[in-house]
């Protein structure tokens, strides 16, 4: 059998700081929340922190666990959020083992204590915040903007039916939270070549957008045992998204598309 081993330095180490709002917290609505954390700044392992929130001072969400925990106990804490600020998808975290969006996660879906770690399988950058840069870069890859070469008045708008619309559904809602190619075993091992979910889901968007004329040419740069073919269907993706998207179905929907081109 494989063994795989870790790292010394990013083995998280066996203790628990306990850090709480008051010193008096019998006969609160206390819950308890154990964080992941973790200082490039400093030449020390990652440990488990330890948070003691009133829920009666508190908001419903994760979200609001984490600001109220650096507004009021630890200002120290690194967590990303865009929520109300238009740009989705940056709170994603892994919450109790599942890989999900802070903000939208009620804590009173948990009845026991709450543990909060950053997306598996990712470079950590500080605490609860993970290095984005290769999956973006996997982004751009695909060249996720239209491109339409035909002649025409440029001042016009590329029309579409209500029918071609549709074909986008279930695509252009991804927010890229990333938490459908972290929960993939197959981009776990193989995140430097194959694209992931998050990617492979926007691929299929502009695939089947009909304003789109390269669509020969995405199909084609698809076509690779790595890129694509890496996907085995294992279907984490769809089980994690939440938006409720099927990037599992998408990711077939390409394979399809390029059989029809042999």
């Amino acid at each position: 059998m494989v063994a795989f081993t870790l790292p010394k330095n990013s083995v998280i180490q066996k203790k628990t700081v306990r850090k709480t709002i008051d010193k008096e917290i019998i006969g609160q609505n206390i819950k308890k929340i154990f964080v992941y954390r973790w200082n490039p700044e400093k030449n020390e392992n990652p440990y488990i922190e330890e948070f003691h929130i009133n829920m009666d001072e508190c908001g419903p969400m994760v979200l609001d666990a984490l600001i109220t925990i650096k507004n009021t106990i630890d200002g120290s804490l690194t967590f990303r959020r865009s929520c109300r600020e238009g740009i989705c998808g940056s709170c994603s975290m892994n919450i109790n083992g599942t890989n999900k969006l802070a903000c939208t996660q009620p804590m009173s879906d948990f009845k026991a204590d709450i543990h909060i770690y950053p997306l598996p399988h990712m470079k950590v950058i500080k605490d609860l915040v993970p290095d984005l840069k290769p999956a973006y870069a996997q982004y751009a890859s695909i060249e996720p903007w239209l491109k339409n070469e035909k002649q025409g008045d440029s001042t016009k708008e590329h029309l579409q039916t209500p029918s071609q619309r549709e074909k986008l559904d279930g695509t252009w809602e991804c927010i890229l939270c990333f938490c459908c190619s972290t929960a993939c075993p197959s981009y776990w091992w193989n995140e430097d070549k194959y694209l992931g979910p998050a990617t492979l889901l926007q691929a299929n968007r502009w695939i089947k957008d009909s304003r789109d004329t390269k669509t020969k040419e995405r199909l084609e740069n698809l076509d690779d045992k790595f890129k694509l073919y890496r996907c085995h269907t294992i279907l984490n993706c769809t089980m994690t998204c939440p938006k409720g998207l099927n990037p599992g179905k998408k990711i077939a929907e390409i394979k399809q598309e390029i059989e029809k081109l042999k």
